[in-house]
């Protein structure tokens, strides 16, 4: 002699703890894929920083091995050399804005 109500409520407490344990369970999977995926990728970044800095270590070896047979000779600028150099750049620069003012003035 059950009651369909009383019979109802049950179905439905069932159903609802059911749901709730798939819900926790769907959950409680994805933080855990979504922590894998966090550490996938900081080892990736990790991986691939040291190869950037152990790439970047070699070419500096290379580079000083080099340059230190280079040093060894003359110097390829003087001090005057050099001060000629950026002297010449300079009035350049100077020659170079110069006529860009003198373009934006015309087309304006």
């Amino acid at each position: 002699m059950s009651n369909p109500i009383v019979h109802a409520f049950f179905v439905g407490r069932a159903l609802a703890d059911t749901l709730y344990d798939h819900a926790e369970l769907a959950f409680t999977d994805a933080l855990s894929e979504l922590g894998k995926l966090d550490a996938e990728l900081r080892e990736n970044l990790r991986t691939f920083s040291d190869r950037v800095v152990e790439r970047a270590a070699q070419e500096e070896a290379a580079a000083t091995q080099g340059r230190t047979s280079q040093s060894t000779s003359a110097s390829p600028f003087q001090t005057d050399d050099l001060q000629t150099v950026i002297d010449e750049l300079r009035a350049e620069v100077a020659r170079l804005r110069s006529e860009l003012k003198q373009y934006r003035s015309r087309t304006s």
